[in-house]
């Protein structure tokens, strides 16, 4: 269940209508698990997957949206970011995924992308496919290499506007937050007219690190390795990517109210986007018109309100919402029930 439903509330602003990244409208998460045992006696292990996150229904590259990239401690390796931030665009979906998947994830997007637009490296430039990573081979044999790119390709399918599935699926199905099983959180906020949306995969701390909430007395891994979350930050309040930056590295407030540290093998990044504005690939007019905000307008600071808010409870939910996982080895990663009891 959503933490909300145990009776935990977060911030001051109200959620949105799911309480997710799919409360902005047009965005769309899908996620590919893979969950099966490798040899026959379970000791390779597959347990990790593939979650997409699309800004809208319609061709990213041809309709590209307003983004902005942070990185908090980068620890990381993810593709795509460089050209984000020089560009302020994004132009693929948001791929997630475990770390040696990276590759596969990205030839799979990259094939998805080309069969939707056959001028990609013929008639027209090429395209910057952006994926992030956690590292799950606690749980997961990420030697054995078992995400291909098909399931990029799937995850990108199945994605769809309803509430998205939290918890050990998709790129979180292997991941540990807090030495207890974590994944994929999701969140929103409105802000007046606007809407605000993170979604998690969570990777990170150590159980005597989480700040907020007691756990129950199901025992959590005592000293899991160095781990690293990857945010997406989703809103149709119109922002330049300047100002989705200034508001990506809201969610860092987020992620500390819920006692991370940024560890020194963490990889922290925020990947944020604007719905508000679709830059058309094609065109030969030199210049083209767009709303922005106002930065000294209050409505900037609830949205920075609503990205810490949004980032802390996207990672409770990715806690409260998976479930006891077990993978390669033999290896049991236990779930945790919340209380808000001092």
């Amino acid at each position: 269940m959503k933490v909300r439903q145990t009776g935990i509330k977060v911030g001051v602003l109200p959620t949105g209508r799911k309480n997710c990244i799919t409360d902005v409208e047009g965005v769309m998460v899908g996620h590919v698990t893979l969950d099966y045992p490798l040899d026959a006696d379970g000791k390779e292990y597959a347990c990790t997957g593939v979650t997409a996150v699309l800004p809208h229904h319609g061709n990213v590259f041809r309709q590209k949206v307003t983004a902005a990239s942070y990185v908090i401690n980068g620890f990381g390796k993810t593709t795509g970011l460089v050209q984000v931030n020089e560009l302020g665009q994004l132009e693929s979906p948001i791929m997630l995924t475990n770390t040696f998947a990276v590759p596969a994830v990205t030839q799979g997007t990259l094939e998805y992308m080309l069969s939707e637009n056959p001028e990609i490296g013929e008639t027209t430039g090429t395209i910057n496919i952006v994926v992030g990573e956690c590292n799950d081979s606690y749980l997961n044999s990420i030697r054995n290499f078992s995400v291909k790119p098909e399931h990029a390709l799937e995850a990108i399918r199945n994605a769809t506007v309803q509430q998205a599935e939290e918890g050990a699926v998709g790129a979180g199905k292997g991941m540990i937050c807090f030495g207890y099983k974590g994944g994929i959180g999701t969140s929103s906020r409105t802000v007046g007219e606007y809407t605000i949306g993170c979604l998690v995969l969570t990777n990170f701390g150590e159980k005597e690190e989480h700040q907020k909430f007691r756990y129950s007395k199901v025992e959590g891994l005592s000293d899991p390795a160095d781990g690293s979350i990857i945010m997406v930050l989703a809103t149709d309040a119109p922002l330049s990517d300047r100002q989705l930056l200034r508001i990506s590295k809201r969610c860092g407030i987020g992620l500390g109210r819920t006692g991370s540290h940024f560890s020194h093998g963490s990889g922290d990044i925020i990947i944020a986007f604007s719905t508000a504005h679709k830059s058309e690939h094609f065109t030969d007019e030199p210049t083209e018109q767009r709303l922005q905000l106002r930065e000294d307008h209050p409505v900037m600071n609830q949205l920075f309100t609503g990205a810490a808010e949004a980032a802390e409870e996207a990672i409770l939910n990715s806690l409260s919402q998976a479930v006891t996982t077990k993978g390669r080895a033999g290896r049991i990663v236990n779930n945790i029930t919340f209380t808000d009891e001092e």
